[in-house]
């Protein structure tokens, strides 16, 4: 069934599937804990509209990821700029107060749907052709993969309420729920990239799987 889809009530799929009332309760009760079914009081039960997964351990652009999907990807560039970096884009980046810093905010569209507001600051020593690139036809991520050999990465996720820019890049409410991943990038001994991503909550999660070693 698709997302939003109304489901029988527990009488009627106990009639339809033949199973106690009881099973039919607590399969209803599990499926909502988990996510997949939305209970509405005095409205009924329905599918949960399905979120966009990505990963996050792996350091995957978004064109592969919604490519991955079947999905059409396409982005918007709001911003590329030079900037002398404040004290605290500096410590975010390890750099001195007022060096010049790359600057670019990209919306990322999945189907024509904003699913990424891309707010990202970069090492001119890293990349210097940085701001000459046509992000329209390459990510960021897949210019600065082919820059240097990557050595670290450092992922934050925080759950945020949007404000009024990313409610309007991303087509949400403000106060919606924002998932930002804040990811930095370290090659060549320095840090190359500082990005803060945002996405939309209830469209979008993210996901990963890593092998542990004994």
């Amino acid at each position: 069934m698709a997302g939003g889809s109304r489901i029988p009530s527990e009488a009627k799929l106990v009639e339809q599937l033949g199973a106690s009332r009881m099973t039919i309760h607590i399969a209803l009760r599990d499926l909502s804990a988990e996510g997949v079914l939305l209970r509405r009081q005095g409205a009924g039960t329905f599918v949960a509209p399905r979120r966009i997964q990505s990963t996050f351990l792996e350091l995957r652009n978004i064109h592969a990821e919604i490519e991955s999907r079947g999905n059409r990807h396409s982005t918007d560039v709001l911003c590329m700029e030079v900037l002398n970096c404040d004290m605290a884009v500096a410590t975010e980046m390890s750099i001195a107060p007022g060096s010049p810093v790359f600057h670019s905010v990209l919306v990322h569209r999945e189907n024509g749907s904003p699913i990424q507001v891309e707010d990202r600051y970069v090492n001119p020593q890293f990349s210097a052709d940085y701001l000459e690139q046509d992000f329209t036809t390459i990510t960021p991520n897949e210019h600065l993969m082919a820059a240097g050999p990557l050595e670290e990465v450092e992922h934050v996720v925080q759950a945020i309420p949007a404000d009024e820019s990313n409610s309007a890049l991303l087509d949400m409410k403000a106060g919606d729920p924002v998932l930002l991943l804040r990811r930095r990038t370290w090659s060549r001994g320095m840090i190359a990239s500082s990005a803060r991503l945002a996405h939309p909550g209830a469209r979008f999660s993210l996901a990963g799987r890593m092998s542990v070693k004994h």
